[in-house]
Formats: C-alpha cells, sequence, structure tokens
C-alpha cells in the first residue's frame, strides 16, 4: 500500500471523521472507499460502477418537485442524508 497526504480544512476533516466513524470504518478505509467510488474501473480493470440515487424517485415516484429540487436533494445526499426519506418521517409522525 502506497502512502498520500492530502490537505484539508478543519470542517471537512471533521465531516470524514465522523462519517468513517458512523460507518464504523477508519478514516483510511472511507477515504479509500471514496476515492475509488470516484474513479472509473478498479484495480482488476473491471467498468466503473455508476452511483444510483434512489432517494431521486425516477419514475413514478408520487412526487412532482424531484426536478426542481434535484440540487438540493443531491447535496443532502452529498452530506449523508436522504432528505426525502426524512421529509417522508415528518409527514408520517404528523398524521399518526
Amino acid at each position: 500500500m502506497k502512502r498520500t497526504t492530502i490537505k484539508t480544512d478543519e470542517s471537512l476533516d471533521a465531516r470524514m471523521r465522523h462519517e468513517a466513524a458512523r460507518r464504523g470504518m477508519t478514516v483510511s478505509e472511507w477515504t479509500r472507499e471514496a476515492i475509488a467510488a470516484h474513479l472509473p474501473g478498479d484495480e482488476q480493470g473491471d467498468a466503473p460502477v455508476r452511483r444510483r440515487f434512489h432517494s431521486t424517485g425516477s419514475g413514478a415516484s408520487g412526487r412532482s418537485d424531484i426536478a426542481e429540487r434535484m440540487g438540493e436533494l443531491l447535496a443532502g445526499l452529498a452530506d449523508g442524508r436522504d432528505l426525502i426519506a426524512e421529509e417522508e418521517a415528518r409527514e408520517v409522525r404528523r398524521t399518526a
């Protein structure tokens, strides 16, 4: 394995450490996984795996605001949040 040094601001470092801890991983493991997810193919030369954003509700999601909110929803996913699921959970609690 080869060592690489990167520089991040304190906010990004804190977010990385939080996410690694949440997943029960070291920061190094999480960083390798995150980098690999953004590169085409893998060491064996396999084709890249395309990321699928299930929460964007493609097809008949029953929602009419997905396209207008795509930037917001994707930003939430980048922060580890599924905004649609959070909204649906709030709606369930509100109607219960």
